[in-house]
């Protein structure tokens, strides 16, 4: 039945804006930037990999002004239900790293069962968590 999941997505209210933080302060690519007339399809991904990000601004076709102002309200707040979460090989030097880019950034990385984590939300209000997993082998 299903074997892939390609496009996920969150919704952002400056798709200009998502381009700049997505692409030149997490690093990812552009897969896709089209405009479909009543809204532009804006998609990045982590490059070398093939699953995208839709970065969606509420509006039509999908909803009426009233709907979509609603929905970025909920975007602002951090209260959109979405998620994203990415790995990294050092969690400590890209929390660092986006430090000195000026991401807000209020946790500190945290040792977990599941490796090193932390959080932050780009500037619309959406979570993002970086993990570095950890690389326990099994028992024999």
């Amino acid at each position: 039945m299903i074997n892939n999941l390609t496009i996920s997505q969150i919704f952002v209210t400056d798709q200009d804006q998502a381009l700049d933080f997505y692409v030149n302060t997490l690093g990812l690519e552009v897969s896709a930037d089209v405009d479909f007339g009543p809204m532009r399809w804006l998609t990045v991904k982590v490059p070398g990999t093939d699953r995208e990000i839709l970065l969606e601004k509420p509006g039509p076709p999908g909803y009426d002004p009233e709907t979509a102002e609603a929905v970025r309200a909920m975007v602002t707040k951090g209260a959109s239900g979405g998620t994203l979460f990415f790995t990294t090989d050092d969690a400590r030097a890209a929390h660092a790293e986006l430090k000195t880019k000026g991401v807000d950034v209020p946790e500190e990385p945290t040792e977990q069962p599941y490796g090193i984590d932390f959080g932050f939300r780009d500037p619309f209000g959406n979570n993002i968590r970086m993990n570095q997993p950890s690389h326990t082998t099994s028992p024999a």
